[in-house]
């Protein structure tokens, strides 16, 4: 390895703003498990399968129902 090396040519990279960004974010178990399963079942890493689903969802400009989780069991009940 050198001492010392030349910067002064060198380009910036131009796929810096395309670089992902870590961040630490709180999910619960059942969706943990089942993006390790689609991972499992796509051979695709599941942090890479959220991101995916995640830059779907935001270039859809969907939103959430926000519906906590026992409304969504009780609205399946019904429809059955």
């Amino acid at each position: 390895m050198r001492k010392e090396y030349d910067f002064s040519t060198a380009v910036k990279n131009p796929y810096v703003k395309r670089l992902k960004r870590q961040i630490t974010i709180r999910l619960d178990d059942v969706t943990v498990s089942y993006f390790k399963a689609l991972a499992e079942e796509t051979g695709i890493a599941y942090q890479n399968l959220m991101n995916f689903y995640l830059r779907e969802c935001a270039l859809d400009r969907m939103r959430p129902s926000m519906k906590w989780v026992g409304q969504v069991e009780q609205s399946k009940r019904r429809e059955r």
